[in-house]
């Protein structure tokens, strides 16, 4: 599939994905980040994007006008159409805050089902703030996380270990030095007829959490500890595990420092969610692209990608950061630009 920028209200190019690029079902991933419902217009001034303040003389980059239950419905409708082009393994992210996020959880559940929700994910956004106001100091927005269906891609993310996570988790040394920590060889859940393992059987309500005959292997290689009351143990060592379960608060995505376009996201943010919820053959979609960077994250990963914009500053923005990209080549012989307004 050839990559697609669509220039056009997104409703319109969603339309035009569904009717006339007969999409339906076929796209693995999409990330979104729509406005905020912030009664604010986004600005550009003299080449830098305004975030927080933004000039009266400056370009605007969009406006962020629609308010309320309007702004909910207005959300919906594309939500409904996002739903239609995504794939029976596919996910969907919607970056949001803690003003709106809320109400648009709710309507996310109506429309994808609360079974399929899974994660409202904590996104540290910036430095703390010493803003006076009534109210802790806000430095963090939020990511939802849906899935179409059960069984999602999903390759697991893993990030490294600090010298403290080692200390932590992994509290032992072998003679060699290697560090590790053990783990119980039992589950919770009895077994019909049992076996018994060294003499031993489970202890009551659990079972072995592997076969006799692999934890009888295990223990000839030296991988199981055994406690000084005979209680076995697996023993798991550091070295060989590839991280820890990336958890539901990112604390390592903040906002640019100096954006090229208002609201700009962590390109590593995109990374993650790409590298986790994609394939190499997938179709990833933004239709609020900005700048670009869900678009650029996906090319570095070898994905198929569509943004959609309305806004020609984020259509130039988008060119400009793809044409940066070294894993993109010249960039009109790597995409079908698409004008719909």
């Amino acid at each position: 599939m050839e990559n697609i920028l669509i220039h056009a209200e997104n409703i319109k190019g969603l339309n035009y994905l569904l009717t006339e690029k007969n999409l339906r079902g076929k796209i693995d991933l999409i990330y979104i980040d729509p406005p905020f419902a912030t009664n604010v217009n986004f600005t550009i001034t003299d080449g830098r994007a305004s975030t927080i303040s933004n000039s009266k003389n400056g370009m605007i980059a969009y406006s962020d006008k629609i308010l309320g239950s309007e702004f909910i419905e207005y959300l919906r409708a594309r939500i409904v159409i996002l739903k239609e082009l995504l794939s029976d393994r596919g996910s969907i992210y919607i970056h949001t805050d803690y003003k709106i996020g809320h109400y648009v959880k709710v309507m996310m559940d109506e429309v994808f089902g609360i079974e399929n929700f899974r994660n409202d994910i904590t996104r540290v956004k910036c430095n703390p703030k010493n803003f006076k106001r009534i109210g802790y100091g806000n430095v963090k927005d939020m990511v939802l996380f849906y899935t179409k269906g059960c069984d999602p891609i999903w390759n697991e993310p893993k990030e490294g270990y600090t010298e403290a996570d080692v200390e932590r988790l992994y509290p032992k040394q072998d003679k060699y030095g290697r560090r590790y920590t053990t783990v119980p060889i039992h589950a919770p859940g009895e077994t019909d007829n049992p076996r018994a393992f060294k003499g031993l059987m489970p202890p009551a309500g659990r079972h072995w959490r592997t076969s006799v005959d692999v934890l009888e292997e295990w223990d000839n290689q030296g991988l199981i500890e055994w406690s000084s009351t005979g209680n076995p143990r697996k023993i798991v060592y550091c070295d060989e595990q590839e991280g820890k379960r990336v958890q539901d608060i990112w604390t390592q995505y903040k906002d640019p420092q100096y954006p090229i376009y208002p609201t700009e996201k962590n390109s590593d943010l995109l990374d993650l969610i790409i590298t986790t919820s994609s394939n190499s053959d997938s179709i990833v979609l933004d239709c609020f692209c900005g700048s670009g960077t869900t678009l650029k994250s996906a090319d570095n990963y070898g994905r198929h990608w569509i943004g959609i914009d309305k806004s020609q500053l984020a259509i130039d923005a988008t060119i400009s950061k793809l044409q940066l990209n070294s894993s993109i080549g010249i960039f009109n012989c790597e995409c079908d630009i698409v004008s719909l307004e």
